[in-house]
Formats: structure tokens, sequence, C-alpha cells
């Protein structure tokens, strides 16, 4: 980590992606202190758990604490853009066949 976020923000805390949280030292030069995180591995604001983007956006003074349950996933990175996104059955990229309209719909015509 680089010196100049020690010099400049005292560490708040981790998480458990390893991601660290800061908070500006001293007085605000505005109304409140800024906060910010720094990533650990690449920049992946989905990454951020929601008890620390509380406190990263003011919401909250501390970071909240958690409790494990068990109905709770895993994180899961956003996959938008990479080859592992998401792709529906009647996309281009998977042949662009999609099943038939159920009959029900009725197009639009003007003046009709």
């Amino acid at each position: 980590m680089p010196l100049g976020f020690s010099l400049k923000g005292r560490r708040v805390g981790a998480d458990q992606f390893g991601n660290v949280y800061f908070q500006e030292r001293g007085r605000p030069k505005y109304r409140r202190p800024k906060r910010w995180v720094v990533y650990k591995g690449s920049p992946e604001p989905s990454k951020v758990p929601a008890e620390w983007h509380a406190w990263l956006h003011h919401t909250v003074e501390a970071p909240l604490e958690t409790v494990a349950r068990p109905w709770v996933k895993e994180h899961v990175p956003n996959l938008s853009g990479t080859p592992e996104a998401y792709v529906p059955s009647g996309d281009e990229r998977r042949g662009g066949q999609r099943r038939p309209a159920t009959g029900d719909y009725e197009a639009w015509t003007p003046g009709g």
C-alpha cells in the first residue's frame, strides 16, 4: 500500500475480501471527512460489503456489525463485459433463437 494513504488518512478497518478502508485525518476540509477504500486486487466495487458501503457513504458513523446467516450467498463478482457474463437464450450470441410467443399478444397498429 502506498505511503500516502497512511499520511492523509487513518485506517479504519478491512473486510473479508482484503479491502482496506480509510478516513481523512484531522479536521475535514468540508463538513464531513472523506472516506475511501483501497481494493485488494482489481478494483471491483461489487466486492464492498453492505456494512462498509453504508459507512463509505456516511449512512452510519461506524461500520455495521455482521452476523453470519445461513441464507446469505457467497459474493459473485460482476461478470458483465466478460466471456462469463449472462447471455439470455434469445440473444444472437446464443444462436438468436427464442421460443415462439404464446399467442396472447396483439400487435399495436396506429389508428386501430
